[in-house]
């Protein structure tokens, strides 16, 4: 269990007040309207003694004209208190919401690789979209029912006790136990709606995982098995709802039955003692309407539990999120522009299980300019031994070195800004042309720069056919470009950042002859005067790569040059012959270092 689930709900609720002391001003204000409501709601019953037994027994005509006025005054007083209360509460939780919002996906960007390898993204979502959303039921309604019906109580109590302090002694005998049932009712409201909130995020999962993946869907008929996974995640949720509804309804029906039983037994014995002159009618009365109003604020307050118990819960998956760790970085050294010499010393590296090493012992020196080629079957840690140099992942054992200095040891932001990275999964965002190319720090870029690096991505032809060239929205992932427009966009980012270190994932693959011959094109500009490491499953692609590195199991088992490697006849050779006997055409080699 995590330390967030141990935290009681006073804990809780207390740290989700800290993000309201920015607002306290504000929130002063409205709480300041809610003591004005609270203080004007005993004045009503209070009224009725001297009315009663003024206008109607003793028909005192100045009562008579007074108290009409009185009324319309006490009740305008509440509506502006209740307006300015309601505003400024409902601002501070906007507020908090906000604030929340952006510190979770603040701490979202910083989060490592492995945190979402082991998180689905619709799970995250949800709590950012959703879950927060629910935190200002305990952060500002909670407070105003808990502030205002609090005060309101305590007034009408302290109304009652001078009236007659032996009958409202009798209606206090019935606190303990709704005091019990409170806490009981707690627990269970708290625990159903964070099993809620969760079954709401595997229901954005499955919506987002089948949005992502409609063309799969449609072509094997995933459509049932789709639906199956979406009712049953769907029903999940309902059953929550209805489990936590079950509690929410039978709180505050035992809690007013309790109530009405006490006020059942006062109105019989203030009968009694209108009837041997204790009281007067307007006392009789004042203290009736007084009992009949406490049951409003009594039930909200019982209420607000379910609302203190829901945000509690959003509350808790709110801060689990807040709450983890960002990527290590103790790095103290900035290098500013590397040559580009990546070195790997005896590294060996594990996603889990410390018995299954995904990466075994690897040495290998790339110097600067150099073009080296993974290759090797696939789960043999290729993609494995990239995602460390720029810190995605952490080498279980060894070190990598970046012109002879431990990657460790440097700013993280330093080691990623001497990368750059292409890869077969373009990553593009809703936005135009020119923020997908400058892209992050490169945002400010002159449109000259941006159209240089389109142009040398053999981009800017298909660009300028755009309805509004760099400034066209390309959708969602660069939805209305091809594969090869995609690719090129890529390129054209990786060449204006300029990086000294490259990493090209398969970047020509499933590319029509067309788009591979400009995109090799765009390759052979980027990758002039660059330490580039190329993972590649089409050896022809990776012929001229000044050496070759094939990989097996987590190891390095052949380096060479291709000639080299064929000489040996080793894994290479037998790699080379298994494409070639399905592949009687070779694809055109990309032209890996450019000749000067």
């Amino acid at each position: 269990m995590s330390s967030l689930n141990q935290l009681t709900s006073r804990q809780l609720y207390f740290r989700l007040l800290r993000y309201v002391l920015p607002y306290w001003r504000v929130f002063a204000a409205s709480v300041a309207a809610m003591v004005v409501v609270a203080a004007t709601e005993p004045l009503f019953p209070a009224l009725m003694k001297p009315m009663l037994d003024g206008s109607f027994v003793h028909k005192d005509m100045t009562l008579i004209r007074l108290f009409p006025l009185a009324i319309i005054a006490i009740f305008l007083v509440r509506g502006i208190a209740s307006y300015i209360s309601g505003y400024a509460l409902n601002w501070v939780g906007n507020k908090l919401v906000t604030d929340l919002r952006d510190e979770m996906f603040a701490r979202l960007l910083s989060l490592p690789t492995r945190y979402y390898d082991d998180h689905p993204s619709g799970i995250l979502i949800s709590k950012v979209v959703y879950d927060v959303g629910n935190v200002t039921s305990a952060a500002t309604t909670a407070v105003t029912v808990l502030v205002k019906d609090t005060l309101a109580i305590a007034g009408l109590l302290g109304w009652l006790f001078y009236l007659n302090w032996k009958l409202t002694l009798v209606s206090l005998a019935v606190a303990p136990l709704m005091a019990f049932i409170f806490r009981a009712f707690s627990t269970r409201l708290r625990d159903m709606s964070r099993e809620s909130l969760r079954a709401t995020g595997e229901v954005t999962r499955v919506l987002e995982e089948t949005i992502e993946c409609q063309r799969v869907v449609k072509i094997f008929g995933g459509q049932a098995y789709e639906q199956r996974r979406f009712m049953g995640a769907s029903n999940a949720v309902r059953r929550f709802n209805m489990k936590y509804s079950s509690a929410a309804a039978a709180n505050v029906p035992l809690i007013q039955m309790l109530a009405a039983i006490a006020l059942a037994v006062i109105v019989y014995l203030a009968t009694l003692q209108t009837q041997a002159d204790e009281t007067t009618v307007g006392g009789f009365v004042s203290f009736i309407i007084a009992m009949l109003m406490l049951l409003a604020p009594l039930k909200r307050l019982t209420g607000v539990n379910e609302a203190t118990q829901r945000g509690l819960a959003a509350a808790q998956s709110v801060f689990e999120l807040i709450d983890q760790a960002p990527e290590h970085d103790d790095g103290t050294v900035a290098i500013g522009r590397a040559r580009g010499r990546v070195t790997f010393e005896r590294v060996s590296f594990s996603y889990e299980d410390p018995s299954r090493l995904a990466l075994v012992d690897i040495n290998l020196d790339i110097q600067p300019g150099e073009t080296v080629a993974l290759v090797g079957a696939s789960g043999g840690g290729k993609t494995t031994l990239v995602n460390l140099i720029p810190r995605f992942y952490h080498p279980g054992a060894g070190r990598i070195l970046l012109d002879g200095q431990d990657i460790e040891t440097l700013k993280l932001a330093s080691v990623r800004a001497n990368i750059a990275l292409v890869s077969q999964d373009v990553v593009l965002f809703n936005d135009t042309v020119a923020a997908n190319i400058a892209y992050g720090p490169l945002s400010k870029t002159g449109e000259a720069d941006i159209i240089a690096a389109a142009e040398a991505a053999h981009a800017m032809e298909f660009i300028r056919a755009m309805p509004e060239g760099l400034r066209t929205l390309i959708g969602e992932n660069g939805v209305r470009l091809s594969g090869g427009q995609r690719q090129r966009l890529a390129i054209a980012r990786a060449l204006l950042k300029n990086a000294p270190v490259l990493v090209l994932d398969e970047a020509t693959s499933s590319l029509d002859t067309e788009s591979e011959r400009h995109v090799q094109a765009a390759l052979d500009v980027l990758m002039r005067g660059r330490t580039t490491i190329v993972i590649a499953h089409r050896l022809s692609t990776i012929e001229k790569a000044d050496r070759i590195v094939v990989l097996q199991k987590g190891r390095v088992v052949e380096v060479g040059t291709h000639a080299e490697l064929l000489a040996r006849e080793g894994i290479y050779a037998n790699l080379h012959r298994l494409q070639f006997a399905v592949e009687p055409v070779a694809a055109s080699p990309i032209p890996l270092r450019a000749k000067l």
